[in-house]
């Protein structure tokens, strides 16, 4: 199961579009915040987490920290138009991935290959 945390309806849905293009068979649940992926956490438990950096209320950072001690075992993929160094230092230290956006069939590729290759 993945599980899309964005505040972009638009990137939430070209995300899930990529992910069933490419893999059909995966259930792909959405939350529009850190705080709404918390509440879903309690009834699934992704395998891939695609998470947006920039939210209002909850950011990504914030939310790894939260996600984290509940899904020890899932890997997690920044998924974010801020492509700072720091950002992507700060995602390496914490041990989960990073990609850019914008969203296309290629990066959502990279990461499910990244997924499937850890």
């Amino acid at each position: 199961m993945v599980l899309v945390v964005d505040d972009s309806r638009v990137s939430r849905l070209l995300s899930k579009q990529c992910i069933a293009q490419q893999r059909p068979d995966w259930t792909v649940a959405e939350a529009a915040s850190g705080e709404e992926a918390l509440e879903k956490l309690k009834d699934i438990s992704p395998d891939l987490i695609l998470l947006d950096l920039n939210m209002p209320g909850m950011g990504g950072f914030a939310a790894v920290e939260k996600i984290r001690p509940l899904c020890p075992n899932a890997c997690i993929t920044l998924l974010t138009a801020n492509v700072q160094d720091a950002t992507r230092e700060r995602a390496t230290g914490l041990g989960i991935g990073f990609a850019e956006k914008p969203i296309t069939e290629a990066r959502i590729e990279q990461v499910i290959v990244d997924f499937e290759g850890r």
